[in-house]
């Protein structure tokens, strides 16, 4: 399937699920279960219930998605609390 055909739409998480799924709420009222995409899976993007996020759907099953983006929310600015590693 080709990248065109995707439908991208923005959600809110809403539940955090086993195997790294979330219950994900739409805009337009549906809820879906989403995974995260392999670059946010790469450099160990986090996300919570709350977050905005925007996901990824195909258009055969709109039950499932892929969420590729998370919104930023402030607050982590200069002078914040740093973790050591």
């Amino acid at each position: 399937m080709a990248k065109e055909d995707l439908l991208t739409l923005e959600g809110v998480i809403d539940e955090i699920l086993p195997d790294g799924r979330f219950g994900v709420m739409l805009e337009n009222g549906h809820r879906i279960i989403a995974y995260t995409a392999g670059k946010m899976r790469k450099f160990r993007i986090r996300s919570i219930v709350g977050d905005s996020v925007r996901v990824e759907m195909t258009p055969y099953d709109l039950t499932k998605g892929r969420i590729v983006y998370r919104e930023k929310v402030g607050g982590g600015g200069p002078g914040g609390v740093r973790r050591r590693r």
